[in-house]
């Protein structure tokens, strides 16, 4: 990240490779946030039939309306620059959806777990990418999509939050389940950022 921050540094606007970055960003960002609807869609089909499921599907209803605006906003981005859209989209489309019902599937416990396990890798992401952003030496140029970028991740932590209050710890196979979930989260990423 410290090599990618330097390169940051002395790249212009107009720097291809700078330009490839900023095209990672913006693609990883809307295939991630697109991934997470999916995976709320897919909680929501389970938990809005039950009834004793009521808090719970409130909020994920309101973290998954959150999750579609973030990836309006970058959708917005990816037409603004031309970048085309992670050719995985429809793999995401199905994954998402099947650990979200997979985790509803287990409990509320593991639907928190889902999301907290999600939430502390894109808690990372953003992080990397808003310092890597803050090092530009030209800040102005990329203001706009460090707010989209600053603000989801202000919202995804409150997502995470969340979760923890939750009682996500106490998810059945808890260690197991977050370990597996934050590696495809991590995977997901990198392959998104390219292809």
């Amino acid at each position: 990240m410290a090599m990618m921050a330097k390169k940051a540094r002395k790249s212009s606007p107009d720097n291809p490779a700078w330009q490839r970055t900023l095209a990672a960003m913006v693609r990883v960002n809307h295939a991630g946030e697109y991934g997470a609807v999916r995976i709320y869609q897919g909680q929501l089909a389970l938990l809005g039939k039950a009834q004793s499921a009521k808090k719970l599907a409130a909020a994920t209803r309101s973290m998954a309306a959150q999750e579609e605006r973030h990836a309006q906003w970058f959708a917005e981005e990816l037409r603004t620059r031309a970048i085309p859209p992670s050719a995985l989209l429809p793999l995401w489309h199905g994954m998402g959806f099947a650990l979200g019902v997979g985790t509803a599937f287990l409990g509320a416990r593991a639907a928190h777990a889902c999301t907290e396990a999600v939430e502390e890798v894109i808690d990372q992401h953003y992080r990397r990418q808003l310092e890597v952003l803050r090092a530009r030496q030209s800040a102005k140029d990329e203001r706009k999509l460090r707010a989209k970028i600053a603000r989801a991740h202000k919202e995804e932590l409150a997502h995470r939050d969340y979760a923890r209050a939750e009682g996500a710890a106490q998810a059945p196979a808890y260690r197991l389940l977050h370990g597996i979930i934050k590696t495809g989260c991590r995977l997901a990423i990198a392959a998104s950022s390219r292809i």
